[in-house]
C-alpha cells in the first residue's frame, strides 16, 4: 500500500545545525525514498505499457486480460467488470497523451483505489481523501517541481475522470466485492431411464409412472417383422388367408431381395422418426416458451 508523506514544515535551526532554508543530504535522501513509495509498486511495468500502446482497442483489452490473468470473462461478472474498469482507464489515459511514467502512475492509482475498497473496505469519503493526499504528492502542488508527475490540467482531468467512473458508481463496486449473488435457475436436469428391449429381463413401466402413449411412441421397441406379418394374416378373412394352393408353410418374403426389404424398412423407419422428431420439437418449443416466461418474471421481480 502507498505511503503518504506530508510537507516538511520550515523553521529556524539551532546554532551548530544546518542553517534555515537548507536541507541536509541525509534528509534529502530520506525524503526521496519516501516519495518513491508513492503508488508503488507499479501496477504495469514500462515494458507492458509500451506493449499495450502499440495495440488497438481490442488489442488493449486482450493484453490487459492476459496481464490480469482473467480466464472466466464469459461467466464471471466480477472479472468482466474489473477488466472494463482497467481498459476504460487506459484508453482514457491514451486520449490524454500521457507519457510512460504518467501511464504507470495513473494505472497504479486506479488499481490502488480498488485495492483500498476491496481489502480495507474504504468508504467513498475516505477514498476521496486518499486521492487528495496522493495527488498532493504526485500533482502540481508538490513543493519539489521535479516530482510533479502531472500538471494542473492533467490533475484536474484525472479527478474529473474518477468522479464519473469509480466514485459515481462506488456502491456498485462495493456490491461487486462484498455481495453474494444468487444463481438464477433457468433449467432443470432430469435423468430418464430407458426401458431395455423385450428380450432383456426388464419389467414394463408402471402405468402411474409413465403414460402408454409416451411409452409406445418413444420407448417401446418396434415389433419384429414376423410378428407384423402374423398380425396382418390374422386381420384378413379366412378366404383371403387361405389361397387355393396350400401356402401355410410358404415364406411370404420369397421373391424379394435383401436390398428391397432394407429399402422398405428404411422408409418406414424414416417416417416414424420424422413424426417423433416433429413431436419432440413441438414439446421443446413449448418448454422454451415456458422458461422464457419464467425468466421475464424473475427479471421483473
Amino acid at each position: 500500500m502507498a505511503t503518504f508523506v506530508g510537507t516538511t514544515p520550515g523553521g529556524t535551526t539551532p546554532a551548530g545545525m544546518t542553517p534555515a532554508g537548507t536541507t541536509p543530504e541525509s534528509e534529502k535522501d530520506a525524503e526521496f525514498q519516501e516519495h518513491e513509495k508513492i503508488l508503488s509498486p507499479d501496477f504495469l511495468s514500462v515494458a507492458q505499457i509500451i506493449e499495450i500502446l502499440a495495440e488497438d482497442v481490442d488489442g488493449v483489452q486482450q493484453k490487459l486480460e492476459k496481464f490480469l490473468n482473467f480466464k472466466n470473462l464469459q461467466t464471471c461478472l466480477k472479472e468482466a467488470s474489473l477488466l472494463d474498469y482497467y481498459v476504460s482507464g487506459f484508453l482514457w489515459a491514451k486520449g490524454m497523451d500521457f507519457s510512460v511514467i504518467q501511464y504507470s502512475k495513473f494505472m497504479t492509482l486506479l488499481d490502488m483505489l480498488l485495492h483500498n475498497l476491496r481489502t480495507l473496505h474504504m468508504s467513498l469519503e475516505d477514498s476521496i481523501k486518499w486521492l487528495g493526499e496522493v495527488m498532493a504528492e504526485i500533482g502540481p502542488s508538490h513543493k519539489n517541481e521535479k516530482w510533479n508527475i502531472f500538471d494542473v490540467k492533467q490533475a484536474n482531468a484525472i479527478v474529473d475522470y474518477l468522479k464519473i467512473s469509480l466514485f459515481q458508481h462506488y456502491k456498485l463496486y462495493e456490491f461487486l466485492f462484498f455481495s453474494v449473488r444468487e444463481e438464477i435457475v433457468i433449467g432443470t436436469e432430469q435423468l430418464i431411464e430407458v426401458v431395455n428391449p423385450a428380450d432383456h429381463p426388464f419389467p414394463d413401466p408402471l402405468e402411474e409412472g409413465i403414460s402408454f402413449d409416451i411409452y409406445s411412441t418413444f420407448i417401446e421397441p418396434p415389433p419384429p417383422l414376423d410378428m407384423e406379418i402374423k398380425g396382418l394374416n390374422q386381420e384378413q378373412g379366412p378366404e383371403e388367408s387361405q389361397p387355393e394352393a396350400d401356402t401355410s408353410e410358404t415364406d411370404l418374403l420369397v421373391g424379394f431381395t435383401i436390398e428391397e426389404i432394407k429399402s422398405v424398412l428404411d422408409q418406414v423407419t424414416d417416417d416414424i422418426l420424422i413424426s417423433i422428431q416433429t413431436e419432440i420439437n413441438e414439446k421443446l418449443q413449448m418448454q422454451e416458451e415456458a422458461f422464457n416466461a419464467r425468466i421475464e418474471k424473475l427479471k421483473k421481480a
